[in-house]
């Protein structure tokens, strides 16, 4: 296993990060035991960053993962869970310093951790600026005076979310997602800006949430019919020269060593191995080529998020 720097958090965070979403069933239903199985294997692998929130099934992954953590050394892993979003309507939302202080508590006692290494504001783009900047990070920062977080971020789906809150607010990470796959780079157009703030950076969904997979994306997946099209286009031809999509999409996200760590959820330790062996593996640019040109037409566009989704 590899690892890089998070920005100026110190940590040296594995390229491959644990994506907790899976446990909760958020991809398909999944044994106990099997995610149980899941996290000791992505440890034993050398992991050792994880990714979860208390919106992934109510708290369900939160508490799988707990289950699992107990039996692993605790300077072993970084872990990193969210506030501010616990569902998937607007309605379930709710970045108050009362509801996210209440949140990290809650967090703790379902992964049965004493801190988080590093807390993030959910989806931003569906908060008000003003009331992240001045209500909900300072009650975080208020949590890591008392030593129940360490490091404080953010994630988003629009990339100009994160330009907007970094105007106004320090922050030491942020987690996008879908920016950096396969369809779409366009995250790197902000790697400068990042960069000279020191803000660590981590890519999410290398397999755009399961459109860049065989199995293709759940049911719940944002993109419109014209993504799903194009992406199962470059499914099948991948399927037809007898290589697999999902390998070419995890190493060409974690071949970009501005990128911190690239998280990818699984809750089977079968698939993590396999993650884990393709990272040793040479990536085939013919095929990576001809994939790219497939998804030409979708390159760099992204589904709606947040207020514009609703407009």
């Amino acid at each position: 296993m590899q690892y890089r720097e998070l920005g100026k958090t110190g940590w040296k965070v594995s390229v491959l990060g644990y994506g907790a979403s899976p446990l909760a069933g958020a991809f398909g239903s999944i044994d106990e035991k099997q995610g149980l199985r899941s996290v000791h294997a992505a440890i034993d692998l050398g992991i050792n960053f994880i990714d979860v929130s208390p919106d992934f099934g109510s708290g369900k992954a939160e508490s799988l993962l707990g289950k699992a953590l107990r039996e692993i050394p605790r300077e072993t892993f970084y872990l990193a869970t969210k506030v501010g979003r616990y569902g998937l309507e607007e309605k379930d939302c709710d970045f108050s310093a009362e509801r996210v202080t209440r949140s990290v508590d809650e967090s703790l006692r379902r992964l049965r951790l004493a801190h988080i290494d590093l807390i993030q504001c959910h989806d931003i783009e569906v908060a008000p600026l003003n009331q992240l900047v001045e209500e909900t990070i300072p009650a975080l920062l208020k949590l890591k005076r008392h030593g129940k977080v360490q490091k404080i971020g953010v994630t988003a789906l629009p990339l100009t979310s994160f330009k907007k809150i970094l105007e106004r607010a320090r922050l030491d990470a942020i987690l996008a997602y879908c920016h950096y796959c396969l369809n779409d780079i366009t995250l790197v157009q902000l790697f400068p800006y990042l960069k000279a703030r020191g803000v660590g950076i981590i890519n999410a969904s290398p397999f755009a949430m399961g459109l860049l997979t065989e199995k293709g994306p759940p049911k719940w997946h944002p993109a419109p019919a014209a993504f799903r099209e194009v992406c199962a286009k470059a499914v099948e031809h991948c399927k037809r020269k007898k290589a697999s999509i999902a390998r070419l999409a995890l190493q060409f996200a974690v071949a970009n060593r501005d990128i911190a760590t690239t998280v990818a959820g699984t809750a089977g330790a079968k698939k993590i191995k396999q993650n884990v062996r393709w990272l040793d593996e040479q990536i085939d640019q013919k095929l990576l080529a001809e994939v790219q040109q497939i998804l030409a037409p979708i390159r760099n566009k992204a589904w709606p998020s947040g207020p514009e989704a609703a407009a």
